[in-house]
């Protein structure tokens, strides 16, 4: 007997091959039977209409608080993910020594823009090595599975302490925090991750301790990954000339091919910096390290990276003195504020304080630490998912007013409005040529992090929506392959990702017309009271973890299979 039984489902099984309409059973977690089924079940489901796939991976995330407080896994729950791979670029919570752990949650806070007081208040922090971390996300209740690589930045300062922020490491401290990875590693870490990127700093401005290593420091633990043969090795490139950036695929392609050990990095995006990077070297580089016989992966989002602003977040106007005061206040107060013409023109005025945009990163600094005047011919006023809305330079052309007084009044119209400004993937045939790449992964939504700015979770139903449903750039079955498929198959995740018998029962069963990203919101529900940004998703009617129905129609049912998964074999 089944425990459950789905009936009739039209099955893309995540191998591109073409869909087919059959059944599919399940037991103990794992797809036991596929074709026309007759055996009973506990439970069974009429398929009828829908699409049966594997559920989807989420490979680059930084859910190593939320996952304390958070058993969905919001908001890459709502958009068809299972399992997720977060710890990414070097920011993890272990190893940590318990003097350390406020100045870990302030640089967290710093870097991805997570709450401190969401950490305060959500975190049980009972863990000093990996491997205790480890054992405490696994007694966590969770929705989906985790893996977490160990992070360059936390095994530096705990090796070296404050040293780490500002010096070489020393041989002998390479040695101690290579073993600390490699045992990280055999407890189940997928990989080791670390940063490079200039955007990456510590809260007193200055960078994080991983981008004070020297490439000689980074290669001899990549190179002992290597001689162990398990691990995956992930990297934040700062890639602001064309120079650094072939410098750094030259470091990558030597990682990957000489000391054998797959290679992950990204963002890859259309355009980064004054001298662009061309996406194309990145490319011709990953292209020819698997030639070689090597796995190196880019990864990508689906669509722009935005920051997003609203008057119930940020505005990118928060840091002039005449908003903090209007600022500060409650939202029915700011509203008042917002209607008397003497304020406005205050408001309008201070505009002209801010610093020019900053080229180095398309769309300027963070609304929070950096503000640069917004670039209004690309700040677009969000009135739907469809990726078409107008900019807020063409709506003040239309009512002849300052880009500042348009926003001001659009916000007075709607409470909720949304302002949307990319900051890379602008052009959309640049990331359609990206994403037909088979080793440039759909994978980069940074769930978990920024999540009072930043919406990537929903990169999976923004490719479903738009690239195949609106723009025929896609069939729904390369889609799928790419949001499953092949990413388990570069993160080493056995068993998942296809639909074989065999295989843990990790499935979607959605409306493939239907399905889409709903509008963002912004709630007051992390740990404290902290605000975030929340989007679900329209059209998925069930999303299965290990055999257990984890949400139906978007709302948890209240089952938390999740399960921790170690890092691979060698690949």
């Amino acid at each position: 007997m089944f425990d459950t039984l789905i009936r009739g489902g039209s099955l893309i099984d995540g191998s591109g091959a073409p869909r087919r309409t059959t059944d599919l059973g399940i037991k103990a977690g794992k797809i036991v039977a596929i074709g026309k089924l007759s055996e009973p079940a506990n439970r069974t489901i009429n398929a009828d209409g829908l699409i049966v796939s594997p559920g989807f991976i989420d490979g680059h995330t930084h859910m190593d608080a939320q996952v304390m407080w958070d058993p969905l896994g919001s908001c890459s729950c709502y958009h068809g993910v299972t399992s997720v791979v977060m710890s990414n670029c070097g920011f993890t919570l272990a190893p940590c020594k318990p003097e350390d752990r406020a100045w870990y949650a302030n640089s967290l806070s710093y870097v991805e823009d997570i709450s401190v007081d969401a950490m305060r208040e959500g975190i049980d922090w009972t863990w000093e090595s990996f491997s205790d971390y480890q054992d405490a996300v696994r007694r966590r209740p969770k929705a989906l599975n985790h893996a977490m690589y160990v992070g360059h930045s936390a095994v530096r300062m705990y090796v070296m302490g404050a040293r780490a922020l500002s010096e070489q490491a020393s041989d002998g401290e390479i040695a101690q925090m290579t073993a600390i990875v490699l045992n990280a590693i055999r407890a189940g870490a997928i990989g080791f991750s670390t940063s490079r990127s200039h955007t990456h700093l510590s809260p007193d401005g200055n960078p994080v301790a991983s981008r004070m290593a020297t490439w000689r420091e980074i290669e001899s633990i990549v190179a002992a990954m290597g001689r162990l043969g398990r691990g995956i090795f992930q990297i934040a490139p700062d890639i602001l000339s064309r120079s650094s950036n072939l410098e750094f695929l030259a470091h990558m392609k030597r990682f990957a091919l000489e000391h054998k050990v797959p290679v992950m990095f990204g963002v890859i995006s259309t355009k980064q910096g004054d001298d662009p990077p061309h996406w194309q070297d990145q490319l011709e580089a990953i292209l020819a390290v698997h030639q070689a016989g090597g796995h190196m992966y880019g990864q990508a989002s689906t669509r722009s990276i935005n920051a997003i602003f609203s008057l119930k977040s940020y505005l990118p106007f928060d840091v002039l003195d005449a908003w903090k005061l209007i600022r500060a206040k409650p939202l029915h107060a700011q509203l008042e504020a917002l209607h008397q013409p003497d304020i406005r023109e205050t408001l309008i005025a201070a505009e002209a304080l801010m610093k020019p945009r900053d080229n180095k990163m398309q769309g300027g600094g963070a609304a929070t630490t950096d503000a640069r005047k917004p670039d209004y011919a690309n700040l677009y006023v969000m009135q739907n998912v469809d990726w078409q809305d107008k900019t807020v330079e063409e709506i003040a052309r239309q009512r002849g007013k300052h880009p500042v007084e348009v926003m001001i009044d659009l916000c007075l119209e709607n409470n909720d409005q949304i302002f949307v400004q990319p900051i890379v993937n602008e052009s959309r045939e640049d990331l359609r040529a990206i994403l037909g790449y088979e080793q440039i992964l759909a994978t980069f939504s940074d769930s978990g992090a920024h999540v009072a700015q930043e919406m990537g979770s929903s990169l999976q139903t923004h490719f479903l929506h738009y690239w195949v449903n609106r723009e025929k750039s896609f069939s729904l079955e390369a889609a799928i392959k790419k949001l499953s498929h092949d990413n388990a198959s570069a993160f080493g995740l056995a068993a998942r990702g296809l639909i074989r018998e065999g295989y843990w029962a990790d499935l979607l069963l959605f409306e493939a017309d239907r399905i889409r990203p709903g509008m963002p919101v912004v709630q007051y529900d992390l740990p404290g009271g902290a605000r975030r940004l929340v989007q679900k998703a329209e059209g998925i009617r069930q999303v299965f973890v290990n055999g257990a129905e984890s949400f139906a129609n978007g709302e948890s049912t209240g089952q938390f299979t999740g399960q921790v998964l170690n890092s691979p074999p060698k690949l």
